[in-house]
């Protein structure tokens, strides 16, 4: 008896052992829910909604978008960090990760040590755009307007450590100007009131902005690419007037919790590549005014460690703090 007891205790134990090994296997093999930690309609929702179908077609399986935002992205990136590493729950983030750790001083995880990268998706500058009743038609007509009433004219952003946060910032620091800063939880809510007239004037997204420049809701005035931009190119640069310090670029990629098995993160960096790759996808995306990439997990960490210390530098020269 005490022998049979033995035997059903270790077949149990390497079946248990195996389990893992077989649903990484077969991985994937249930709904993988992508994590947005910005409200719908801003540049990292409209890119996940866009290669979504092709992504889902390279995965094989269903994926669903989950928007949970708030605190700078904060919120929804702790909610991934504190989620099952097996795959089933992926962040779709931009710039924002790779600079909340200089932004906050109790962040509730560790980004490299907590999140392990999974690809690069995307790059896209950011547009300065402004309600059509604003004064300021260009960024010198802006930038006159700020230094006679400096602290006073009120620009939306995505939040803090959004790309459209960090060009606000770099604004000021390259035009000696000051403005009031409005975050909100993500470029669509901060886009909604921008187009009511709530706030003035914000830098925003191409995607984000392209419906209401076409409907004539907003303006647009200055780019922060270096060069004009094939989606915008009736749009002067910042480096034109010349300010090229103001350059700021969205990155947008993925991340998975730590520990997530080293197969399925390729699985997944395989079908990100696939999806943002694909023809019907890039010139979509190209149109709203993302450049499309897909790089290796190891490719994707290198790149967000230097973003990371570039805008760690940055916060601290601008003094920047989150209150």
């Amino acid at each position: 008896m005490r022998l049979l007891t033995i035997l059903t205790s270790a077949v149990a134990a390497a079946v248990l052992a195996a389990a893992p090994a077989a649903a990484q296997g077969d991985y994937p093999n249930q709904t993988v829910t992508l994590v947005v930690p910005f409200g719908a309609g801003g540049g990292t929702d409209n890119l996940a909604r866009t290669f979504l179908p092709a992504f889902q077609e390279a995965l094989g399986e269903t994926v669903i978008i989950e928007n949970r935002p708030g605190g700078g992205s904060t919120i929804g990136t702790e909610a991934v960090v504190r989620a099952e590493p097996d795959g089933y729950t992926v962040l779709l983030t931009d710039t924002a990760v790779m600079v909340n750790p200089a932004l906050y001083d109790n962040l509730p995880y560790d980004t490299l040590n907590d999140l392990d990268a999974v690809s690069l998706l995307a790059t896209g500058p950011v547009l300065l755009v402004a309600h059509p009743d604003a004064e300021a038609d260009t960024l010198e007509d802006l930038i006159a307007l700020a230094k006679e009433r400096p602290g006073s004219l009120p620009f939306a952003s995505g939040g803090h450590g959004a790309s459209t946060h960090l060009a606000l910032e770099l604004m000021q620091m390259e035009t000696d100007t000051e403005v009031v800063h409005v975050p909100y939880g993500g470029s669509g809510p901060a886009t909604t009131d921008l187009v009511a007239g709530h706030v003035q004037y914000m830098f925003n997204g191409i995607s984000a902005s392209r419906p209401h420049l076409d409907a004539g809701a907003l303006k647009a005035i200055a780019v922060t690419s270096q060069e004009r931009h094939p989606a915008v190119p009736d749009v002067p640069t910042f480096a034109e007037a010349g300010f090229s310090a103001v350059n700021p670029m969205s990155i947008w990629g993925a991340w998975v919790p730590a520990g997530t098995p080293d197969e399925v993160v390729a699985k997944l960096s395989s079908a990100f590549h696939a999806a943002v790759n694909d023809p019907e996808v890039v010139a979509t995306l190209s149109n709203l005014g993302y450049v499309t990439d897909g790089s290796s997990p190891e490719e994707y960490r290198a790149r967000a460690e230097a973003e990371m210390k570039r805008w760690a530098d940055v916060v601290e020269a601008a003094g920047i703090e989150v209150n």
